[in-house]
C-alpha cells in the first residue's frame, strides 16, 4: 500500500511527545501499532521500518521515548557519544513514564477516523522492552517484543514491584518474542528467565530464538544486518498483527 506521513505533538503527564505517524494513503480505517525505537528514537532505520509496516495496512505510531530529556526532533548517532546518551536516558526515565506515553498514544487514536480503534506494539532493543511493557496495558492487544533488553535484569528504574518482569502476569494480549542467539546483551540466562516467567505467567506467546546477533533487523551497520531474516520476522510480525488486530 502506498502511505503517508506526518507527525503530532501528544500531552503527556511528563511532557509533549512528538509521534511520527505512518498509515496508509487510501480512505478507511486500519488498526494500529505503537512502534519502539531503540534508545536514538526515530532514526533512518527505524523509519524505513515504520513505513514497511505500514504499508502492509497499518497505522504506525513512533514516539520519542525519551521526550522528557530530549529538545523534541532529538536523534541520536549510531556512535559512542549517542550510545552514551541514550543509555544515560534509559536509565533515567522510570517505566511508569513509558506507561503513561501508552495512555496518551492509545487515546489519540481512538479519536481518529482512519483507525479501527485496535492497537498492538512493537519494538528492537529497549523497544522490545517497551512493547513488552506496553502490552501490560489491557488496551494493547498483542506485541513483537525484538531482542528485548533490560526485562531480565530489572535494570530500568521503576516503582517497588513495578519492573516489567514482576508486571508480566497482567498481560492479557499476545506476545511473539523474538532473540538473537548471539546477542550479548541479553545472554542465554537472560533469556530462560523471560521464557520460564512468561510460561509462570500464562501468557499466550510464541518464542523464536534465531542465530543472529544484537540488531540484526537494523539496515545500517552490516556487521549484524540479516536482510533474510529480517524479512522473515517482518512477516511473522505482520502475520501476529493480522490475526490480532484484524478480528
Amino acid at each position: 500500500m502506498i502511505i503517508q506521513t506526518e507527525f503530532v505533538d501528544l500531552p503527556t503527564p511528563t511532557g509533549t511527545m512528538r509521534t511520527y505517524i505512518y498509515r496508509p494513503q487510501a480512505e478507511g480505517s486500519y488498526p494500529a501499532i505503537i512502534y519502539y525505537s531503540e534508545i536514538f528514537q526515530q532514526t533512518a532505520p527505524i523509519a524505513r521500518s515504520a513505513a514497511l509496516m505500514a504499508g502492509h495496512g497499518f497505522v504506525v505510531l513512533v514516539p520519542e521515548v525519551f521526550h522528557e530529556l530530549n529538545p523534541i526532533g532529538t536523534v541520536l548517532g549510531y556512535d559512542d557519544e549517542g550510545k552514551d546518551k541514550g543509555n544515560a536516558d534509559k536509565f533515567a526515565k522510570p517505566l511508569e513514564s513509558h506507561d503513561s506515553d501508552v495512555v496518551a498514544m492509545y487515546d489519540f487514536l481512538q479519536q481518529q477516523a482512519y483507525c479501527t480503534g485496535k492497537v498492538g506494539a512493537m519494538g528492537v532493543c529497549i523497544g522490545g522492552h517497551l512493547a513488552y511493557r506496553a502490552a501490560i496495558n489491557p488496551n494493547i492487544l498483542s506485541a513483537v517484543c525484538l531482542y528485548a533488553t533490560d526485562i531480565h535484569s530489572n535494570t530500568l528504574p521503576s516503582e517497588e514491584n513495578g519492573d516489567s518482569l514482576t508486571r508480566t502476569k497482567e498481560i492479557q494480549g499476545e506476545l511473539m518474542m523474538i532473540w538473537g542467539k548471539q546477542d550479548p546483551h541479553v545472554p542465554d540466562a537472560g533469556r530462560f528467565l523471560v521464557h520460564q516467567n512468561l510460561l509462570d505467567s500464562k501468557v499466550k506467546f510464541t518464542w523464536h530464538e534465531f542465530n543472529a546477533a544484537h540488531a540484526f533487523m537494523r539496515d545500517e551497520g552490516l556487521d549484524r544486518f540479516d536482510p533474510e531474516l529480517a524479512l522473515t520476522v517482518y512477516k511473522m510480525a505482520v502475520d501476529l498483527f493480522r490475526r490480532s488486530l484484524l478480528a
